[in-house]
C-alpha cells in the first residue's frame, strides 16, 4: 500500500483518439505488476447522462458493468488490462454531473445560493474523482479525460484537476497524452504542436508532470530534451510512445520507457517491487506464435465502424491466445446479405458470428447467415440480438412459423417467438432502463453450455428489453432447439443450442463483456475451438 491513495489525470492534447484508454490502462497494469491496487476512470465532456442512448456511430460500442451501468468502450479495456470489474462510479459524463447538481439545487441543498461552475460543477467532479479513492482499497486511482485540451466543454474538468493539485500536493499528477506528427517532405517529427498543446494546459493552470508523446517514428537525439526545457518537465518524464502491432505491446513498451518509474518517484514513492508481466508475456507470446489459423465472420449492421463491436473483437483475440490460433475476423455487413449471396459470402468460413444490435435494419441478412450456419454445420455462435435471430431463423424454417419476428421488428407477427420483456412495457425513457447488468443462469444437464463453462451456476451481464417468449418453450424444445440456460428467478430463457450440430449456442447476455487477457471467456475459447476443428483445408480460402 502506498498510505494515502495517490491521483494520476491523463488529458490529450493536439488530437483526439491518441489512445487516452490504451496509455491509462498500460501504466495500470505495470502498476499492478508491481503489486499496487489500481482503478481506471473517464470522464467523458458530452452532456449525454450515460452512453446507452447513442448511436454506435457517434461512439462505438456501449460497455456495461457488473451493476449495470451504461459505459463508454474504454471500461471494455480497463477490464481487459486489469481483469478487475469497473462499475458506475468508473464512468461519469457532464451530463451526469449537471443532472447531480440540478437535483441538489431542487432540493435546496445549496440553502439558495447562486449555482455556478465553480465551485458548484467542479466540487461535483471532485466528488466524483474522488469517490474511488474513498473506498480505501485503491493505492492509485488513474482518471483518464475524453476530449482534447482547449474544448470549451473539458474545461471544468481541467479545472478541477487544477483545484485537486493545488489541494493534494504530491498525492496527485498529471500526464499529458500529445501527438508529435511526422513531415514525410522533411522527413521529420515536429515537437511545435506538443509545445502549443502544454501551453493551453498551463494556461489553464495545471503543469503537467508527464509527457507521452504519440509517434509513427521513433524520436531523434535530442528532442526529449528539447520537448522537456519547453514544457518544464524533465527529459526523463518525456516518454516516447510509438505505434504498436497490438495494443497489449503497449505496457510492455511503456515499461521500456520506464513510464511507471517516473511515475512512481514522481508520487514520492522511491521502493518499490519490480514488475512480474510473466502471465502478460505468456499471452503475448501464444498471441504472436499461433499453431493454427481460422477465419471467422463476424455478421453486424455496424461492421464499417468496428469500435462498434470492440469486445467481441478483443474476446476473439483473447480465445484465439488461448487456442494458440491467429482469428482472421471477416467482417460481413449483414445488410448486404441475402438468400442468393450468403453461400458466396460466407463460403471457407470456419465460424459464424453473428451481433448484438437493436432494430430492424439488417435483420433478415443475420436471419440468412444463421440458416446458412445450421444447415452447413458450421460452428454458430449468436449474441443478444443474435440468440434472437437464431430463434426466429428456427421458427421459420424448422418449426413452419414461415412470419416468426420478434416484436421489435414487426408488432403484429402471428408468431411473437421474441417478445418485450413485461416490466419493459410501461417504460417511457430509453436510458439505463433495459435489463442490465450481471443475472444468474443456471444450465441444464447434458448441455454444450454445461460442457463449456464447467459449472451449473453462472453469471452474466445483460443489455436487452426483448426475450424469448415461453409460450413457443415447449414446441422449440420438441423441434430440437434447447433452452440450455435459464434464469432461475424469471424464468427468462438465457441460452439456446442444437444437439445435432458441431457448436450452435446463442445467448441473451454478452459474454464479450466478462472477457480479459487473464481470463479469457470460456464461450468464445469453446468457439474458436470448434471453428480450428472445422477449419477448412488449405487452400480453400474465405472471400475476402
Amino acid at each position: 500500500m502506498t498510505g494515502s491513495t495517490k491521483y494520476i489525470f491523463v488529458t490529450g492534447g493536439v488530437t483526439s483518439s491518441l489512445g487516452k484508454g490504451i496509455i491509462s490502462a498500460s501504466l495500470a497494469k505495470l502498476l499492478q505488476a508491481r503489486g499496487f491496487t489500481v482503478t481506471i476512470q473517464k470522464l467523458d465532456p458530452y452532456i449525454n447522462v450515460d452512453p446507452g442512448t447513442l448511436n454506435p456511430y457517434e461512439h462505438g460500442e456501449c460497455f456495461v458493468t457488473e451493476d449495470g451501468a451504461e459505459t463508454d468502450l474504454d471500461l471494455g479495456h480497463y477490464e481487459r488490462f486489469l481483469d478487475v470489474p469497473t462499475s458506475q462510479a468508473n464512468n461519469v459524463t457532464t451530463g451526469r454531473i449537471y443532472q447531480n447538481v440540478i437535483s441538489k439545487e431542487r432540493r435546496g441543498e445549496y440553502l439558495g445560493k447562486t449555482v455556478q461552475v465553480i465551485p458548484h460543477i467542479t466540487d461535483e467532479i471532485k466528488r466524483n474523482i474522488q469517490a474511488l479513492g474513498r473506498k480505501g482499497i485503491y493505492d492509485f486511482v488513474i482518471t483518464e479525460v475524453g476530449g482534447t485540451v482547449g474544448d470549451i466543454e473539458s474545461l471544468p474538468y481541467v479545472e478541477a484537476i487544477r483545484q485537486l493539485k493545488w489541494e493534494k500536493g504530491r498525492d496527485c499528477l498529471t500526464i499529458h497524452l500529445t501527438l508529435l506528427p511526422y513531415l514525410r517532405t522533411s522527413g521529420e517529427l515536429k515537437t511545435k504542436p506538443t509545445q502549443h498543446s502544454v501551453k493551453e494546459l498551463l494556461s489553464l493552470g495545471v503543469q503537467p508532470d508527464v509527457l507521452v508523446c504519440r509517434t509513427e517514428h521513433g524520436m531523434q537525439k535530442g528532442m526529449k530534451e528539447k520537448i522537456a526545457l519547453f514544457c518544464n518537465v524533465e527529459p526523463q518524464a518525456v516518454i516516447e510512445s510509438r505505434d504498436a502491432d497490438t495494443i497489449y505491446d503497449v505496457p510492455l513498451l511503456m515499461q521500456e520507457e520506464g513510464l511507471d518509474e517516473v511515475v512512481l518517484r514522481k508520487l514520492g514513492i522511491e521502493s518499490f517491487p519490480e514488475v512480474d508481466l510473466t502471465a502478460w508475456k505468456d499471452f503475448l507470446r501464444r498471441y504472436k506464435e499461433p499453431k493454427a489459423e481460422v477465419s471467422i465472420g463476424l455478421v453486424g449492421k455496424y461492421v464499417e465502424l468496428q469500435d462498434a463491436y470492440k469486445s467481441i473483437k478483443e474476446a476473439l483475440e483473447h480465445a484465439g491466445a488461448a487456442n494458440e490460433t491467429k482469428v482472421h475476423i471477416k467482417w460481413v455487413h449483414s445488410e448486404k446479405l441475402n438468400a442468393k449471396n450468403v453461400a458466396k459470402q460466407l463460403a471457407g468460413l470456419s465460424g459464424i458470428l453473428v451481433a448484438p444490435g437493436f432494430g430492424h435494419r439488417g435483420i433478415e441478412g443475420k436471419i440468412e447467415a444463421i440458416k446458412y450456419a445450421r444447415e452447413n454445420k458450421v460452428p454458430f455462435f449468436g449474441i443478444c440480438l443474435g440468440m434472437q435471430c437464431a430463434v426466429i431463423e428456427y421458427g421459420r424454417h424448422v418449426l413452419g412459423y414461415t412470419d416468426a419476428n420478434s416484436t421489435e421488428m414487426n408488432a403484429d407477427t402471428a408468431h411473437p417467438v421474441i417478445a418485450l420483456m413485461e416490466e419493459q412495457k410501461a417504460v417511457a425513457d430509453k436510458g439505463g432502463t433495459m435489463r442490465l447488468g450481471a443475472y444468474p443462469c443456471k444450465l441444464g444437464e447434458g448441455s454444450l453450455a454445461l460442457k463449456v463453462y464447467g459449472r451449473k451456476d453462472i453469471t452474466e451481464r445483460h443489455r436487452h428489453r426483448y426475450e424469448f417468449n415461453n409460450s413457443y418453450l415447449e414446441s422449440y424444445q420438441k423441434a430440437g432447439m434447447v433452452a440450455s440456460g435459464i434464469n432461475p428467478k424469471g424464468k427468462l430463457v438465457e441460452i439456446v443450442e442444437i444437439k445435432d450440430h458441431p457448436w450452435f449456442i446463442g445467448v441473451q447476455f454478452h459474454p464479450e463483456y466478462r472477457s480479459t487477457v487473464a481470463r479469457p471467456h470460456a464461450l468464445f475459447v469453446g468457439f474458436v475451438q470448434a471453428a480450428v476443428k472445422a477449419a477448412v483445408p488449405k487452400g480453400e480460402k474465405a472471400e475476402a
